[in-house]
């Protein structure tokens, strides 16, 4: 019998990649077994890292920004999206020092996003556009706010020593944010499912030789995820303590990115909805300039493996 393959798939210290956590503590304790493939999660520290090992392919598949895998796509990386990894999970913090009240006290501060092509960046610019104030980067002309990308797992410490308040707030991933308010630097302004109600924001790709190679193995981690996604949503208590292991975060952290309020994060619906992947590219190219042609969605989502997943 041929040697099972080892299947990388990197993902960062977020709340939004707790699937892949349970899927590997199912695996390392029995609870499921694979008979296709052996699971190898390989951290990154920021969206760029993963890009770029997709890229050049050293990862397998990957938990990735959507509008980063659809550049990727359109760039030439032949790779699949295959399911949602979660639906919303994120939130804007404003920070302490910023002595920010309404949106626009944002204006003449800098704010920390993830990385350009996410969805906490068209989030706030929908956010700031409808008040008439313009974001951008430092060297752009007639800007209202800043925006500046940093790694997630830098952002606290980048609001913690800026006593001046010249850093407003950002915009990210769990539980970046409530790690950052449970310290007492921060205070919550938005979560991005008021913003956007289950609005998509990771999924799980796969590069195209790998799929075509071992279907059997994609599909086992496919089924895996969709079942880990209905459990975190069942089961938030041991969900999160899993979370706290995997992710290197405060278990009660998780615990009320998991359940206050219950929507704040929903794993539970993994399916590839095209209609909104459809909605960030437009609204990236038409409204955000940063997008420069779209891409055919069709082509570049397969929803064959949700469908045997049973993903809702």
């Amino acid at each position: 019998m041929a040697e099972k393959p080892a299947l990388k798939i990197g993902y960062l210290k977020i709340t939004d990649h707790l699937i892949l956590g349970v899927t590997d503590l199912k695996l390392k304790k029995g609870m499921e077994k694979f008979e296709h493939c052996t699971l190898n999660p390989v951290l990154k520290n920021g969206w760029n890292e993963v890009a770029d090992a997709l890229s050049v392919k050293s990862l397998d598949g990957a938990l990735i920004l959507a509008p980063t895998a659809m550049d990727l796509f359109k760039a030439g990386t032949d790779i699949k999206l295959l399911l949602f990894a979660h639906k919303s999970g994120s939130i804007l913090v404003k920070s302490k020092n910023a002595h920010i009240e309404k949106i626009e006290d944002f204006a003449g501060k800098t704010v920390l996003i993830p990385y350009q092509l996410s969805v906490h960046n068209m989030l706030f610019h929908k956010l700031l556009s409808e008040k008439g104030l313009k974001p951008g980067r430092s060297t752009e002309k007639g800007i209202d706010v800043t925006l500046e990308v940093v790694a997630p797992f830098q952002m606290p410490e980048a609001l913690e020593y800026d006593e001046e308040g010249e850093i407003g707030g950002f915009i990210v991933a769990e539980p970046i944010g409530s790690q950052v308010i449970a310290k007492g630097f921060g205070e919550e302004f938005y979560l991005s499912k008021d913003l956007w109600p289950n609005h998509p924001c990771c999924v799980f790709v796969v590069r195209n030789e790998i799929i075509e190679k071992h279907p059997e193995a994609i599909q086992e981690i496919c089924d895996s995820f969709v079942k880990s996604g209905l459990a975190i949503d069942a089961q938030p208590g041991p969900a999160s303590i899993i979370g706290g292991d995997f992710l290197s975060q405060d278990k009660e952290v998780i615990k009320k990115v998991l359940t206050d309020p219950p929507d704040r994060i929903l794993t539970g619906e993994l399916f590839p909805i095209i209609k909104d992947l459809d909605t960030i590219q437009k609204y990236m190219m038409d409204e955000m300039k940063i997008m420069t042609s779209l891409i055919d969605l069709e082509k570049f989502v397969d929803t064959s493996f949700a469908k045997k997943a049973g993903a809702k």
